[in-house]
């Protein structure tokens, strides 16, 4: 049974006489404050006097000073203890665990920290799988050989847009400086081709050539500077005036619409001329050709003559004609010592720095 909730008992003496109090524990429904209990004080009329009741009072309080307190039994003051029952619990009977903060956060970032690397992973695989495919595009791009259709001849008098059985090609051809030396400059071309005619019948070469709007007439070429001057004072001494040795600058060279042999013939062209310049200019100055220069012609016959039916430029095949005429003079210069050799040997040079100014 439960143990019946006792009051707590005060006891206070007031003018000698014992008064009690009662406290009734709380109970549910609490009755009005009013009927809790009733407190009762008597006080002597015959103390009408103000002096004598402050005097008995004092003497009073001196005296009664004093509390008698009764302290109630430890087993009337008893606190009720009350637990909480959570009325949560697992369907299977057991505790339900606390959501804990620590873990809710833990198990956030856990799974924000994992999207961002499942992201990551799957944007460098695509990036690297996108990055392949396009080198492997480009490596096939290059690899595919250049296909170019023949040029088909067509009908007319321009062989140079022929080119039968082989593919259509470009060469560019580096710039370079001719040496040459000069007979004059006139300002028609009729005069300067007169001039020429002139030349020619003294029995000296003689080609004109436009440049800057201006024709000028050459007498010779040389390798270099220095064996135009050289070349200068032979002129002057046979009888020439106006002479004057000079260096020309010819831009670099671009040559579409050809073969294969074509090509290989233009690209070994300038050194072909270079040598054979300088053969025949200090053969003139010197009356004759030194063994040295006779070792360096030696194999251009064949450097010339390998592609010369596969040819079919109309200015290809002009240059490749000069050049070979040039070295068949040079060589029956070498056997019969004859300058006239000589002379038609320059001829054919300045024929060939004509046409190829003008490619």
């Amino acid at each position: 049974m439960d143990k019946p909730n006792r009051g707590n008992t005060i006891k206070i003496k007031l003018n000698g006489e014992d008064q009690t109090f009662r406290e009734e524990p709380i109970k549910k429904e609490q009755e009005s404050s009013k009927d809790s209990f009733t407190k009762v004080i008597n006080i002597d009329e015959d103390f009408n006097d103000q002096d004598v009741f402050l005097e008995a009072a004092a003497a009073k309080e001196s005296v009664d000073e004093s509390f008698d307190w009764i302290i109630p039994e430890s087993a009337e003051n008893d606190i009720q203890e009350y637990k909480v029952i959570s009325s949560q619990k697992d369907k299977k009977g057991g505790k339900k665990k606390t959501p804990s903060f620590t873990t809710f956060s833990m198990k956030r970032n856990g799974s924000v920290l994992k999207s961002i690397i499942v992201t990551a992973v799957f944007a460098i695989l695509i990036g690297t799988s996108f990055g392949v495919l396009m080198l492997k595009l480009v490596i096939s791009e290059n690899s595919k050989p250049t296909v170019t259709e023949p040029v088909v001849a067509g009908n007319g008098s321009n062989k140079g847009s022929e080119v039968t059985g082989g593919k259509s090609s470009s060469v560019a051809i580096a710039a370079q400086t001719m040496y040459i030396v000069q007979g004059g400059a006139f300002s028609s071309k009729d005069a300067a081709s007169g001039a020429a005619n002139e030349v020619k019948g003294k029995g000296a070469p003689a080609q004109t050539l436009t440049m800057n709007n201006k024709e000028f007439m050459f007498l010779g070429v040389a390798d270099s500077i220095e064996t135009a001057k050289r070349m200068e004072g032979h002129y002057e001494a046979n009888g020439f005036d106006d002479v004057l040795p000079k260096q020309i600058p010819v831009a670099e060279k671009t040559v579409s619409n050809i073969n294969e042999a074509e090509k290989g013939f233009l690209e070994a062209a300038p050194a072909i001329y270079q040598q054979l310049s300088k053969v025949t200019s200090n053969a003139i100055v010197a009356g004759s050709i030194a063994s040295e220069s006779s070792k360096e012609i030696t194999g251009l016959g064949k450097q010339i003559n390998q592609t010369t039916k596969q040819l079919k430029n109309e200015k290809v095949i002009n240059l490749n004609k000069e050049l070979s005429s040039a070295l068949k003079s040079v060589e029956a210069y070498q056997e019969k010592k004859n300058k006239d050799s000589l002379v038609e040997a320059q001829q054919h040079l300045l024929n060939y720095l004509s046409i190829y100014y003008s490619l």
